[in-house]
């Protein structure tokens, strides 16, 4: 995996990039993903280090399963106090290992932790909208397959190609080839969740061209907004009306894209 580039200036605001805030549109909510060793975590850091706000999933899925959380009590009643370690967290590997196999088990554990995610990532995109933030970005390995893809204006993909990307397994945790290939293949391919882009981001060359390819997304996203966020942010109901339509259309496009694509197979 590429290591990601230290900025000269590490801390920026999101109006570096949006330095005029009457040409910005109501906030945009942008999912990002991509597949394993294709460097979203690393297109991640960079958007932080760029100052825009980042709602990390996996490290959501992490809090909202602390000791004390009501997703916690609800998998001890589900799974019994041997999944605990001494300290009273999770044994997560141990908990791993019970859904791994056993399907029903799986949902069960699905079915608490995976609400308790949304309404976190809900309420801390909600918070960064009440500050006065005008864009968000929800990094989400499973994006596509949970459905989240929805429920955000845009689709960012990080891509590399699939012998890229198994080079890069391989490196990163030093294992075979048929392990690596055995873990790629186990996970929806990157070129499935391309046909879910709105923007992709090529991650195939080395950390200085994934911070150009960064910038240059960053500067599509400025061109992109509107200049109706103010109005959106001082008056909720048409900012919520304007999030619904953006969505519906969305929904539509997705829908022309498929039929699309059915008639010419």
């Amino acid at each position: 995996m590429h290591r990601v580039i230290t900025f000269t200036n590490a801390r920026y605001h999101s109006s570096h990039f949006f330095p005029n805030r009457d040409s910005v549109d109501t906030i945009p909510v942008l999912g990002l993903t991509g597949g394993i060793a294709t460097g979203k975590s690393a297109v991640s850091a960079l958007l932080k280090q760029h100052g825009i706000p980042v709602v990390d999933a996996d490290e959501i899925a992490r809090e909202v399963v602390l000791p004390g959380t009501r997703a916690y009590g609800q998998i001890i009643d589900v799974f019994g106090h041997e999944i605990l370690q001494p300290d009273g967290r999770l044994d997560r590997p141990k908990l791993g290992a019970i859904v791994f196999n056993d399907e029903s088990k799986r949902k069960k554990l699905n079915a608490i932790v995976h609400p308790a995610v949304k309404r976190a990532m809900v309420w801390q995109v909600t918070k960064y909208w009440l500050s006065g933030e005008r864009v968000c970005v929800l990094d989400v390995p499973l994006l596509i397959e949970s459905g989240i893809w929805n429920w955000v204006g845009k689709v960012v993909v990080v891509y590399c190609s699939a012998e890229i990307q198994l080079q890069r397994l391989m490196k990163r945790d030093n294992s075979t080839r048929e392990a690596a290939m055995s873990r790629l293949n186990a996970q929806l391919p990157i070129t499935e969740k391309l046909e879910y882009a709105d923007n992709v981001i090529d991650n195939s060359g080395g950390p200085q061209e994934l911070e150009q390819q960064v910038d240059s997304f960053l500067r599509r996203l400025q061109r992109d907004v509107g200049w109706s966020w103010r109005v959106s942010w001082l008056i909720p109901p048409l900012g919520l009306l304007s999030a619904f339509s953006m969505l519906l259309w969305k929904r539509i496009r997705r829908f022309r894209r498929t039929s699309r694509r059915r008639g010419v197979s």
